[in-house]
């Protein structure tokens, strides 16, 4: 079962740059979008072999959203995590498969003066975590998507300038670092433990072709589900957006998964 996630920074942006094609060569199982910033009524997009699920913002039109697309229909269909003040932005979506839930998330940006900084480190990262967890107490947890967060130093170009940057303070550190403690594993760390492997290029001074970057888009399971993994990996060529997808292979096994990840 093959698992895609991407920030595509607009989707019409994005059709406009070989996003069919992409779908076309890769032929994902599961597609996750994030940073959509339209709803599904703004568009004409005839993907046959999907049932699609779109989560827009309500209240900010081009901004946010997120979008999932499966093969197989979901058994359930969740938009949120139940919580008002964090889910106007139409940044989750969870949909139930057989042996998993899988959580698709733009989390929020603490923006470049950090002004949403408290926000997301003191009431997103805490209120989010709760939901995983509470998730998982039925089934294993998929969790996809730009989390906006370099979590270690090798996973950014230039980690001393940045520090106090968003999406590299401390504190937004630590809230991705919860995340694992509480059982979660950074997929693509179980397969690469180096440096160097960025999903996000600014689009300024030739970042991209000189890869200077930072990896902040991420698959991370529940542990429970390691047996299952069968992959992980960057799709570093694929343009289009300022992110690059990234995706896990999973062995679709028959028999169901323990209840408890």
């Amino acid at each position: 079962m093959k698992l895609i996630s991407w920030n595509v920074n607009g989707i019409r942006s994005v059709l406009k740059k070989g996003f069919l094609d992409f779908i076309a060569k890769y032929d994902p199982d599961v597609l996750c979008l994030q940073e959509i910033k339209i709803g599904a009524e703004a568009i004409d997009l005839q993907l046959p072999q999907y049932h699609p699920h779109w989560h827009s913002p309500s209240e900010r039109l081009g901004y946010s959203g997120t979008a999932v697309f499966s093969k197989t229909k979901p058994a359930s269909v969740a938009y949120g995590m139940g919580r008002e003040k964090h889910d106007a932005e139409g940044r989750i979506i969870t949909a139930e498969f057989q042996n998993f839930r899988l959580v698709n998330v733009y989390v929020p940006n603490s923006k470049r003066d950090l002004s949403r900084l408290d926000y997301r480190t003191k009431e997103w990262d805490i209120d989010f975590l709760a939901y995983l967890k509470k998730l998982e107490t039925q089934k294993p947890v998929v969790l996809c998507g730009d989390m906006n967060v370099a979590h270690k130093e090798i996973d950014l170009t230039y980690p001393q300038a940045n520090v106090r940057n968003h999406g590299f303070t401390p504190e937004e550190r630590a809230g991705f670092e919860r995340v694992l403690r509480a059982g979660f594993l950074d997929t693509f760390r179980e397969f690469c433990p180096d440096g160097g492997y960025y999903t996000w290029w600014s689009p300024m001074n030739n970042c991209r072709k000189r890869n200077i970057g930072w990896r902040i888009d991420y698959f991370c399971i529940s542990k429970i589900l390691r047996p299952r993994l069968r992959n992980a990996a960057i799709l570093s060529g694929v343009m289009g957006s300022d992110h690059c997808p990234v995706l896990i292979e999973l062995e679709d096994a028959a028999s169901p998964l323990n209840a408890r990840g």
